[in-house]
């Protein structure tokens, strides 16, 4: 049996860089992968579906063009073929440079294949045993598929990536993140969309005036929800389509549709490593137990991204990656819980979130200063002809630091860094306030309105 300095489970946004700078250091590296090399964010999610939002918003302003006084000929069609293909060249160009790195440091052994616990930090992959004392699990998550659907024709945000004919109808089973983007996305390509969620509100995460907010300007472009879908179940229709039912009581009752998505949440690839063997715990919902330091509950196993529960996100992965690099190689003392949650929703407009949901904060029994400005205020807004949804934020009123912001319209995703940033910096909100902005900007209305909480 092989022994190395190091096991590396997974190409993820923590695996790969981690494979990387271990090598870098002089250790001898078993790197495993069963699918994509590069994971989840280059293969399947962040990059081609960012690619593809960036696809709709460009056919959404070829139709819009007279709001803004621009005559545009009519016509303007999506070629979902061609939108695929610049797709699949950035994803390959991703992975080919991952591919090569591996491919040219002698410090690394790749192995392509699924990696199964057999005994204690023994790992088989390819019917070989290998051993470690440091092994780093990082196998992300697949989309959950619930029972009743199981028989069912259906895609999932990886399968959909793969069609070269936009649906007639799609229909999406789940109105958070995942569904509204591909709604939007496939909405501007020219399919007709319905969204179904169990919910009474979409993203039921936020607080109610952003799912609310969010609800209407989707609507606005056409897409339809069906709220409280209490009694769902589907079947494949004989015309090759799909029903679902959503409501047990009234009418309509059924929801016929050309192609089903189902974006109703993630669950961790954990159940395919044989965990038992070598006593790893995981909690109810099948993550991987961790501490701040990601180390499980056996030494020198440690579980990094999407399979530890300790978030979903790219970024969060990336960081585990440098918290476990750093405090190894750098001697600094880093940590989950030194992380600010921060997050966004890629619809367009974006939402972009840090800290704090204000119905948290007010859970949490604090005294509370709040922001808020429309969209419609903000003068770089209403210039672009994009006055969607509005910016809050949050502050705690005995110490003035930043609890949490909501930054709802055009450049949300990218506005809410600022606000981060004066959370990391654990600076009072004044420092941010007082700050000269750029005009015209949408973030010129963070001084703005921190001047009137």
């Amino acid at each position: 049996m092989k022994k190395f300095d190091a096991i590396i489970i997974g190409s993820g946004q923590a695996g790969t860089p981690l494979v990387f700078r271990m090598a870098a250091e002089g250790l001898k590296i078993a790197f495993i992968e069963r699918e994509h090399v590069g994971g989840t964010c280059v293969n399947v999610g962040c990059t081609p579906s960012k690619a593809y939002v960036a696809s709709a918003r460009r056919i959404w302003d070829a139709r819009h063009g007279d709001e803004m006084g621009i005559s545009i000929p009519e016509g303007a069609s999506t070629d979902l073929k061609r939108v695929k293909a610049r797709k699949d060249a950035m994803v390959k160009k991703s992975v080919d440079g991952i591919l090569g790195g591996i491919e040219h440091n002698k410090n690394v052994t790749f192995f392509k294949g699924e990696a199964k616990f057999t005994g204690h930090k023994i790992v088989e992959v390819n019917n070989q045993k290998i051993t470690a004392e440091k092994i780093y699990i990082n196998v992300g998550a697949r989309s959950f598929i619930p029972k009743e659907f199981e028989q069912t024709k259906y895609l999932d945000n990886q399968s959909i990536l793969e069609l070269e004919e936009i649906p007639e109808h799609l229909i999406i089973v789940g109105g958070s993140y995942i569904g509204l983007e591909f709604g939007q996305i496939f909405k501007r390509f020219g399919s007709k969309v319905t969204i179904i969620e169990q919910s009474k509100t979409i993203i039921g995460r936020e607080d109610e005036d952003v799912s609310e907010a969010i609800l209407q300007f989707l609507k606005a472009e056409g897409i339809d929800f069906r709220l409280n879908a209490t009694c769902l179940s589907c079947k494949n229709n004989s015309t090759g389509g799909i029903t679902v039912s959503v409501d047990c009581t009234k009418e309509p009752n059924e929801i016929q549709g050309s192609h089903l998505l189902l974006a109703v949440g993630r669950t961790p690839n954990n159940d395919t490593l044989n965990l038992e063997a070598t006593g790893l715990k995981t909690d109810s919902h099948g993550y991987i137990e961790v501490n701040d330091y990601l180390e499980t509950n056996i030494p020198g196993i440690y579980a990094l991204g999407d399979c530890n529960g300790k978030g979903a996100f790219t970024h969060t992965a990336y960081n585990d990656y440098e918290i476990v690099a750093e405090n190894m190689f750098d001697g600094k003392n880093r940590k989950v819980a030194d992380r600010i949650t921060t997050y966004a929703l890629f619809t367009d407009p974006p939402l972009g979130r840090a800290g704090m949901t204000l119905d948290q904060a007010q859970k949490s029994g604090r005294k509370l200063k709040t922001g808020y400005r429309k969209m419609t205020e903000i003068a770089r807004a209403r210039e672009k002809g994009e006055t969607n949804g509005f910016m809050r934020v949050i502050v705690d009123a005995e110490t003035d630091k930043i609890l949490g912001a909501s930054i709802l319209g055009t450049g949300g995703d990218e506005v809410i860094s600022g606000i981060l940033n004066i959370m990391y910096a654990d600076a009072p909100y004044q420092v941010i306030r007082d700050s000269v902005q750029i005009h015209p900007t949408v973030s010129e209305l963070i001084p703005t309105m921190l001047e009137s909480l």
